[in-house]
Parts: C-alpha cells; sequence; structure tokens
C-alpha cells in the first residue's frame, strides 16, 4: 500500500474520530456510529462472506483464514500456512501499516475473514480493513466514557473480537456487548451485560460457539461477582449465566454446582464484597466432547483473611472450569490454586490438543496460569494428567498425585510479611501462548518478578474502588535507586518452550525484560513474538535461534497472527505497550524502555514499507519546591500506595503509559487538588475522588509526588557527577 493511500486513510478515520465529516460536523462520535469508508477504486472490496461453527471447526481446512480469537476452537495459535519459512524469514518486510489515533495498550489479536480484517484498539473501539491493501473500510467508536477508566484494573484495553454470520462481536469496556454488521460496521443490537452501578467492564474476545456469544467480564480487585454469559447471536437476547462464586448463601443458589461451592467458603461476607472469580480472558470450545472451557480469575479481595477467613478452597476460584454450552450448567472443574490468596489467576490461554501421555493417545487441555505451574488435564473429565513449574516459584512445594499443590506455609502471609513468586502479574499473564503439533512444545511468555505480600490490617471494603486487602506499599520497590537495582536484578522475562510430554522445559529465550507479548506458531517451522523492548522477532520453533528481527518504535504485549490473500502469506501483529504491569511497575515497566505507539503492522516477503522515524518527546522536570513536613510526605506515600499506583506506577514512576507525574507541568501543580478531588481531567479517564480524599489527604499525596520529582533530580545530578569523574 502506497504511503499516500494509507495517509488517505488515516485521515478519514482521524475525521470519523474528531466529529468532523460532512454528516457529523462540529461534534464527537456518539455510541452506535461507524464511519464507512469506501477504499480506493483499484482495490475492489473484499465480499462479506459468513462465519459458522462449521467453518471454525474445520478452520485448517482453510489456513489463510483466522476465524477465531485462538484461530481455531482448540486456541492453539499455530497456522499451517508455510510460505514464509525458516530459509526465507530474514526476506520478511513491512507490506502495509496502520497508525491507531489512540496512545493507551494494544492487546487484540486480529481476525481475518476471507480478506477482511478486524481488529480492536484502545476504548473498545472496532476497525475493519481490506487485509490485503490495507485500506480501512470501516470504523467503529462503541462510546465508551472516559471515566469508566477508574473502573478498570488494567488499562483501557481490549483483546478483539469474534466472527460469526455476517456480524462481528465486540464486548466493550463498559460492560456492552454489540454486534456489528461486518459490511459497515452498523451496530445492529446491543446489550448490557453487567450492571451499570457495579465496576464491572469487558477487555476478553468474545467467542461464538452454537450460534451462542460467550462473554465474560473483568472487575475481582474492584469488588464484583464473576459470571460468565451466552448471548443469541440473531438477537442479542441472553440464553444463560453460569456464576462463578456463591453468592448470599441466605438466599437461594443459581445452580446445584455453586450451592457445593459455598462448602469452600468459610467465615466472612464474602458476598458483601464481590467474592471475584471473574472469566475476563480465556476460554475454549471442543465440538466433539460438546464442552466450553473456561478460565477463573482471582478472589475479591486478593487476601483470604478477609474473603473467606475460615480458609477452604473456595470454588470456583482460580478454576478451569468445563460448562455445557447449551445451557451453561457445570460439567467438571479443576482448581489450580485451592484457596488463593496471591491473585493467582486461572484465566490464562487454555489450550486443546492430541498428547501421547504415557503412551497412550489422550484428548487434553492445557494451561500455564499465573501461579508457576504448568497443567494437563484430560478434557473430557478434567483428569489431572501432570503439572510441572515453568517458571521461578515459592508458593507451593510441588503438585502431588492427585493435582493438588503442597503449600509452603512461609507464602501466606498471616501476621507477616512474605517474599513470594510469582507476583501478581504472574509467571504468565494474559498474552496468549502458542502450541506446535509438529514440534510438540508450548511456547510460553513468561516473566519472574518477586512481590511482598503484607496483610492489610486497615483494611475496608469501599466499593468502586481497588480492595485487595494487601498493603501495597510494602511490595513498592525501595525508593533508594541502588536498592532498587538489586531488587530489579530478580526481575526475568523470557520466552520458553515447553514439552507438555516430557514435562520439561526445551528451550528458552531470554528477553531482558517482563510483560512480553503473545506468540504465533506456523507450519514454517516458525515462532513469532513481540518484545516489551520493541522488537518484533521470529524464532526457529525446534531450538529457538534467532532468525529474523524488526524494530517497531513501542513494546508489544499483543499476540501476532497470519492470513493468506491471493497466495500470499502475511503476519500481522498490533502494538502498543500498556496494560497492567506497564501502567502499575513503576521501574519495573521501566526495564523495557518503551512508550506507546499504537499501530497495526502487517509483515510480508519483500514488504518495503519504512515506519516514519519517532518524534522525539521532551519532558521537563521542573518541579516546585519541597515545603512539606517528612511526616506528610510519608502519608502521601502510603495514600498514593493504596489509591494511584495502579494507575501512575509504583514510587510515582511511570511505565511508559501515562503521564509520568514527576514531569508534571506547572499548571498541573496548580490544580492538582481540582484535577484529583475535582475531576478536571475526567474526560480523560481521571475522574474526581472527592467521596475518597479530603483536601489534607491531596496536599500529602501532592507532596509525595514532589517529592519524587526531587529524588529524580538527585538522580540525575548523581549521574552527571559519576560520568563527569
Amino acid at each position: 500500500m502506497s504511503h499516500r493511500r494509507m495517509l488517505l486513510s488515516y485521515a478519514i478515520l482521524l475525521a470519523a474520530l474528531l466529529g468532523c465529516s460532512d454528516e457529523h460536523a462540529g461534534r464527537a462520535p456518539v455510541p452506535g456510529d461507524a464511519a464507512a469508508v469506501s477504499p480506493p477504486a483499484a482495490s475492489p472490496v473484499p465480499a462479506v462472506t459468513s462465519v459458522d461453527g462449521a467453518r471454525i471447526g474445520a478452520a485448517d481446512g482453510e489456513p489463510h483464514n483466522w476465524l477465531s480469537h485462538g484461530r481455531s476452537y482448540s486456541e492453539q495459535r499455530f497456522s499451517p500456512l508455510d510460505r514464509i519459512d525458516t530459509a526465507n524469514v530474514g526476506r520478511l518486510g513491512l507490506a502495509w501499516f496502520f497508525d491507531f489515533p489512540t496512545d493507551r495498550g494494544m492487546e487484540a489479536t486480529p481476525i481475518v475473514v476471507d480478506g477482511r480484517l478486524y481488529v480492536t484498539g484502545t476504548w473498545s473501539m472496532v476497525y475493519a480493513f481490506d487485509a490485503k491493501s490495507g485500506a480501512l473500510l470501516w470504523h467503529h467508536d462503541p462510546g465508551v466514557p472516559r471515566q469508566w477508566a477508574v473502573h478498570l484494573c488494567c488499562d483501557a484495553v481490549n483483546r478483539g473480537v469474534a466472527a460469526w454470520g455476517g456480524k462481528v462481536f465486540v464486548g466493550t469496556l463498559d460492560g456492552r456487548l454489540q454486534a456489528l454488521d461486518a459490511t459497515d460496521g452498523k451496530v445492529l443490537w446491543s446489550v448490557q451485560t453487567t450492571p451499570r452501578d457495579k465496576p464491572y467492564s469487558i477487555t476478553g474476545a468474545p467467542r461464538v460457539v452454537k450460534g451462542l456469544v460467550i462473554i465474560g467480564n473483568g472487575g475481582s480487585e474492584l469488588g464484583v461477582r464473576g459470571y460468565v454469559s451466552a448471548y443469541d447471536a440473531e438477537t442479542g437476547d441472553m440464553k444463560w449465566r453460569f456464576y462463578t462464586v456463591p453468592g448470599d448463601p441466605a438466599q437461594p443458589f443459581e445452580s446445584p454446582a455453586l450451592e457445593r461451592a459455598a462448602a469452600t467458603w468459610s467465615g466472612g461476607e464474602w458476598w458483601k464484597i464481590g467474592g471475584g472469580g471473574t472469566v475476563w480472558d480465556s476460554m475454549a470450545y471442543d465440538p466433539e466432547l460438546d464442552l466450553l472451557y473456561v478460565g477463573v480469575g482471582n478472589g475479591s479481595p486478593w487476601n483470604q483473611q478477609y474473603r473467606s477467613p475460615g480458609g477452604g478452597d473456595n470454588l470456583y476460584l482460580s478454576s478451569i472450569v468445563a460448562l455445557d454450552p447449551d445451557t451453561g450448567a457445570y460439567v467438571w472443574h479443576y482448581q489450580t490454586t485451592p484457596g488463593d490468596t496471591w491473585d493467582y489467576t486461572a484465566t490464562q490461554h487454555l489450550v486443546l490438543a492430541e498428547l501421547p501421555i504415557g503412551g497412550t493417545p489422550r484428548k487434553v487441555i492445557m494451561q500455564a496460569p499465573k501461579n508457576g505451574f504448568f497443567y494437563v488435564l484430560d478434557r473430557a473429565t478434567g483428569e489431572f494428567l501432570s503439572g510441572d513449574a515453568y517458571a521461578y516459584q515459592t508458593w507451593a512445594e510441588g503438585i502431588d498425585a492427585n493435582g493438588r499443590p503442597v503449600p509452603n506455609a512461609q507464602a501466606r502471609y498471616v501476621g507477616k510479611e512474605a517474599l513470594v513468586f510469582p507476583s501478581p502479574h504472574g509467571a504468565h499473564n494474559w498474552h496468549p501462548m502458542s502450541f506446535s503439533p509438529r514440534t510438540g512444545l508450548v511456547y510460553i511468555p513468561v516473566q519472574e518478578i518477586p512481590f511482598v505480600y503484607k496483610h492489610d490490617d486497615k483494611f475496608a471494603f469501599e466499593p468502586g474502588l481497588w480492595n485487595t486487602g494487601v498493603d501495597v506499599e510494602a511490595a513498592g520497590l525501595p525508593e533508594d535507586p541502588a536498592a532498587a537495582a538489586e531488587v530489579l536484578k530478580l526481575v526475568q522475562g523470557h520466552l520458553v518452550a515447553w514439552d507438555p510430554v516430557a514435562r520439561k522445559e526445551a528451550w528458552r529465550v531470554e528477553q531482558g525484560a517482563p510483560f512480553n507479548g503473545g506468540v504465533l506458531s506456523t507450519a514454517g517451522e516458525l515462532v513469532f513474538q513481540g518484545s516489551a523492548r520493541g522488537e518484533f522477532v521470529a524464532y526457529r520453533a525446534d531450538t529457538g535461534e534467532r532468525l529474523w528481527a524488526a524494530p517497531v518504535q513501542t513494546g508489544v504485549v499483543a499476540a501476532p497472527m497470519t492470513y493468506a490473500v491471493d497466495g500470499e502469506q502475511y503476519v500481522a501483529v498490533v502494538v502498543g505497550w500498556g496494560g497492567g504491569l506497564p501502567l502499575a511497575g513503576g521501574r519495573v515497566a521501566q526495564m523495557a524502555g518503551s512508550v506507546n505507539r499504537s499501530r497495526l503492522l502487517v509483515y510480508a516477503l519483500d514488504g518495503r514499507q519504512q515506519l516514519p522515524e519517532p518524534v522525539a518527546v521532551t519532558r521537563a522536570l521542573a518541579p516546585p519546591p519541597l515545603s512539606a513536613t517528612p511526616e506528610q510526605v510519608a502519608r502521601g506515600k502510603t495514600l498514593y500506595a493504596a489509591r494511584c499506583f495502579a494507575c501512575h506506577g509504583d514510587g510515582a514512576v511511570g511505565g511508559g503509559v501515562v503521564p509520568d507525574l514527576r514531569y508534571a507541568s506547572a499548571a498541573t501543580h496548580a490544580e492538582f487538588d481540582a484535577i484529583v478531588r475535582g475531576g478536571l481531567r475526567h474526560q480523560k479517564g481521571m475522574v474526581g475522588f472527592a467521596q475518597v480524599f479530603g483536601r489534607e489527604d491531596v496536599e500529602a499525596i501532592h507532596a509525595y509526588v514532589i517529592k519524587r520529582a526531587h529524588d529524580l533530580l538527585a538522580e540525575q545530578a548523581a549521574r552527571q557527577g559519576g560520568n563527569a569523574g
């Protein structure tokens, strides 16, 4: 695609976003708007074709398409395409790209159906492209209120759409499920899947099974009760809902499965503080067994001492649950972390495969959840087959023969602090792994990050705010640069090739920073992955040898995919640094050295496009004088850790997504109270917290931010002095 045509497509989209088209001149987009754009006459618009379960189930028969989130119902993220292989991958070049007009985290996997590419971006926006030329066909902005950002755990992200019957389905950050016409992006129906008075969100991609659109939600940290729902793809009517944790035991249980689960919760009033268990990402479906699998998240609060002080497994938290897709009825479950108290979700990628276990072919489901163990289960029954540590972990001594973890008592922070691996960011987070039937290996984006868990003895549930029951201040990196550097030596990120039959690591690639992108494997014996440090890389699938790389000018967290048009194979990846760790991680996030540049990049053999040189960003570090007392600063640090770090970074250190508060302008300092309490910048997602903070609270937080800016000035002066010496 020529640079001129790319600029034309971008200009049309930008006009639509700014409300400057002839039809909508002078106003911003409203919910339901879709900007329909005709590509140049020289590029006929690919026809819309209908997707159904038979096509997704037989996805290997049309490898040029990528019909579902993980390509097929098995979620293997392996493509049979092999035109790009180990011999010619060095010729890979940029075929076309698109600059998104937003600047938050990008986590989506594109869908390709017969020459049309559909992808989501920040704020649940949907874009449709000609997959060959890159021409923008239409754009849909669901009009998510920016102030809804206060209800988000981990950035204004979305992981993709589903396609079915000439429609494209998307879940929105504020809890809606929308059906769009695949031809022009017009809204066909829209339903609210969550209560508007609760801090729910949707960031995951829907799946469509037997004409039902399956969607979960997020919000455990903020105090909600998890569930997964199914909606009729034609009408939007809800057909069933499965709650993952029991509600008020004084009320009738929604199902026998929840009555049984309630017996595993002891003491406390978890239903008043949510309980958690949100199904915020992974799903898979087996057409032969007719079973839907969902991954269930962490408890609310994280700290079991508040959620269920009498102990217990707390089902179905941190579990893989198999459901009847027609009714949502429970079939079986396997819990990866009984009695979770560390935010060890089991929402990570679920993969279906057939493996020779003990010399006998078994239909299995595999997962590498946050807790650091790789699980292989019989997917018909949930029988535990194996569980082995794929990363360094200290919360358990191992997994026994029955599939139950052997706990490490030192990891439970009852009346003490506990340094534990992995952290709440997990040994593997949402970033999809991939399984290659050709090599028999699973490729996992692994990270190792320590975390100090400490019981928050002042915890009191506050609706709509973060409610972890953990004293997050204790987990912060030391503010002294030298001490922080020692801790950062423990932080790692690597790509691991795991052999699920031999139950061991086959190879690994060290990556120097955590939170690297999802993975694609192909029949060309290649593994593709983007890195947090801003590279898109192809590795040899059997050995991990690095064969090709391209700089992409931003961190990559999303997973790549591949497709073909007219016999030409393409590899596509959405790039743009963001998500949970880039927002909250502070110096850990800065290990990547990335800033957000949100793009869709599409590569092909002998591609000739070039990315424009990035514009240098200069920031002035000019804080006002620090006049606060040490006591005020210390109080501000505590308040900041409790309520501000999740978006603005540990220690007030920005991770490259939202502005680093240490570089705040004179105007920001002057308006600090109006911003924090008054909501002066609510249209950017920074709502007012007058109900949480008093004026003295904000003054203390402001003092802490100013102090951290002066700390940075001192660091810079020390480095300059050292360089001069």
